[in-house]
Formats: C-alpha cells, sequence, structure tokens
C-alpha cells in the first residue's frame, strides 16, 4: 500500500487515529461511519506495515522542565554524512534531553526538552567543540533557538491531523485541544516510587499492554491500569500518533526559523496564518518561531513557503529573510527518533 492505493476508509481511519489516538475503536468507529470490524482490521495492518506508530507523550511542562531547545547548522560537505552521525551519536545524541535529530549532508537540526538552559548550553558547547575540532562547522556556529514554556507557544507539536485532512481531502469539524494549553500548564507533579516505575515504563513501551508493564515493574496489572488513567487524567502523558511520512508519500520536509521585526511582534491571528495544513511542528516567541513542514511534492513546498514569505513581506514581519532548510527523505538520515524515555528516567529518578 502506498498514499495512492490507500482506499477511502484506510485514510480516514489513519486521520482519525492521529486525531483521537486515545478514544476506543468502538467510539472511533461510531465518529467514522466506519464499521468496527472493518476499523480494528484496518487499524492493524496500517500499524504492521509500518504506516504508524503510537508514541507516549511525557508532558515536560508537568515534569519540571521549562523549555525546549531547538539546534541547527550547516556543516562542511567534505565530511561524509556517516561518518559525522558516527561522532555525533558518540558524543552528543547520547544527551537525554535530544529526543529528535535530523541530518543530510551538508546540514542538521534537533530538538530538545530540558528543565533548564544550563542543560542546553553545555549540550551546545560541547556539539561546538566536538564539530569545531573535526572542521565539521562551515562559517557559522549551531543556531540555537529557546522556547521557554512560559514565554512561548508551541503552536504544534508533531500533531498531523491537519496535514492529514489537507493531504487526503478529509474534513473533521471536532474542535480538539489545542497543544500550547498543553504545555503552559506548568504545574509540577511529584511521584511515588512506584508511580515513577509505572510512568517511565510506559513511555518506554507504548503499546505494551498494562499486564505487560505490570510484569516489568513486579505489580498488578490493576495497578499499572489505575496509574495508567490518572496518568492521562491529569494531563501528565498524552498519546502522539506519528505517521511513516515517507511511506504515505512525503517527499520534503522543511526547517524554518523566521525572525520576526523587532518593531513589530506578530499578533495571534497573524502568526495562525503561518500554521498551515502542512506544518506539523511550530513553536514562537514574541520574536521569532521554528515551523516544520511536509510536502508531498517540491512544488507543494514552493507554493505554500511563497505565499508565507510574501505574507509576512507585506505585513512588515520579519526583519531578514527566514532561515528555510529543505531535507528529502530519500536522502536525510532521522538520527534520534522521539526517543523520550530516557529523558523521564533522568528527571524523575528512575533507573535502567
Amino acid at each position: 500500500m502506498n498514499h495512492q492505493t490507500l482506499t477511502k476508509n484506510e485514510k480516514k481511519v489513519l486521520c482519525g487515529i492521529c486525531a483521537r489516538p486515545q478514544i476506543t475503536d468502538s467510539e472511533l468507529s461510531s465518529h467514522l461511519q466506519v464499521k468496527l470490524s472493518t476499523l480494528t482490521s484496518i487499524k492493524r495492518r496500517l500499524a504492521a506495515e509500518g504506516y504508524y506508530r503510537p508514541l507516549i507523550f511525557p508532558l515536560p511542562n508537568r515534569l519540571g522542565c521549562e523549555l525546549l531547545a531547538v539546534i541547527y547548522m550547516q556543516f562542511n560537505p567534505v565530511i561524509p554524512l556517516k561518518q559525522r552521525m558516527e561522532t555525533t551519536k558518540r558524543t552528543i545524541e547520547v544527551f537525554d534531553e535530544i529526543f529528535f535529530s535530523v541530518g543530510e549532508e551538508e546540514k542538521g537540526f534537533s530538538i530538545s526538552l530540558s528543565q533548564n538552559y544550563t542543560n542546553i548550553g553545555r549540550i551546545n558547547e560541547i556539539r561546538t567543540e566536538t564539530f569545531g575540532k573535526l572542521g565539521l562547522l562551515e562559517k557559522e556556529y549551531p543556531h540555537e533557538v529557546i522556547f521557554p514554556f512560559e514565554t512561548s507557544h508551541i503552536h504544534r507539536f508533531f500533531d498531523f491531523t491537519a496535514f492529514l485532512q489537507h493531504l487526503y481531502n478529509l474534513q473533521d469539524d471536532t474542535k480538539l485541544p489545542t497543544t500550547p494549553e498543553l504545555f503552559r500548564n506548568i504545574n509540577t507533579v511529584t511521584f511515588s516510587p512506584k508511580e515513577k516505575k509505572v510512568y517511565s515504563t510506559l513511555v518506554e513501551h507504548p503499546t505494551a499492554t498494562t499486564q505487560q508493564i505490570g510484569d516489568l515493574v513486579n505489580l498488578s496489572r490493576h495497578t499499572v491500569a489505575r496509574m495508567k488513567k490518572k496518568f492521562f487524567e491529569d494531563g501528565l502523558l498524552q498519546t502522539l500518533i506519528l505517521p511513516n511520512l515517507k511511506k504515505i508519500g512525503i517527499e520534503i520536509l522543511t526547517f524554518t526559523h523566521i525572525r520576526f521585526n523587532l518593531n513589530k511582534a506578530p499578533s495571534t491571528q497573524e502568526l495562525a496564518i503561518l500554521n498551515t495544513p502542512s506544518t506539523i511542528f511550530f513553536a514562537s516567541r514574541k520574536f521569532e518561531a521554528v515551523l516544520l513542514s511536509a510536502y508531498q511534492t517540491f512544488q507543494d513546498y514552493k507554493e505554500d513557503e511563497m505565499n508565507k514569505i510574501r505574507y509576512l513581506k507585506e505585513n512588515n514581519l520579519f526583519s531578514q529573510p527566514p532561515f528555510i532548510s529543505t531535507y528529502m527523505f530519500d536522502r536525510m538520515e532521522v538520527i534520534k527518533d522521539f526517543d523520550f524515555s530516557r529523558l523521564v528516567r533522568k528527571i524523575i529518578g528512575t533507573v535502567q
């Protein structure tokens, strides 16, 4: 199967799973108006063939994390990507704060969650020193963009609902929780020793049953189920669904860093214009923003990016043209692929 041969029901189910990952199959079947047996069969097949994977996301703001950090850089093309990856995996990607990292021959970026800036600053210093000694950096230091939760908005955090609705020309009028609300709640939580074990194991094994989690932490299935329900109800965990973009026919991922006009910070409405259906990640603070967007074709990318740049220019919103870097799915390497488990263990104090 690929995006051209997915049936209408298969597209609806994939989109429905992304939009409502926490509801039951029965509820999703009713909402999508797809027979329950058909829906469960499609879900099983899409998962087995690698069209999507579920994650259990630990809400970092509730665990005492203060910020999200994005680092991007340009590399000396003389050093092969494979050699660079071997070095970064050994010296940089080992840091628990980094959960997503992507590279191509001449460029790369990573996204991190951290308790404080000290941790991020230390990682970036090691990164700069390592790359500098190897002659990997071109003319510039790695660029660092920091988004403290209290003063930033995470408009979209790897939510693929609008993206898939647009891709498959599907509509869904149901209101969904907005990402900013999830990240702006900074009331931290304290776990008991048993809760620490269950919480971190749920994040590490997102598809495991409550019985399997119970076996791993030496607790009953009922105890695990009760804790899991409470974690979700209290906004300490959230299910994320990651579709396999390459498998559904997406060719391009773009990284965009915008520095806004220092005399005119964008309004909420102006920021919303930038949040197009192609956007899968969007973070902003008063005078800058970072977006990740996905496109089926180069033409789709050019049209969307030109519309954004035209809007920014016409409304005098940027101080300099945005930095835009394109990554081709056929050429890029995912160095760290949404790994939150080690950060959770570091923060809440569990051990392997």
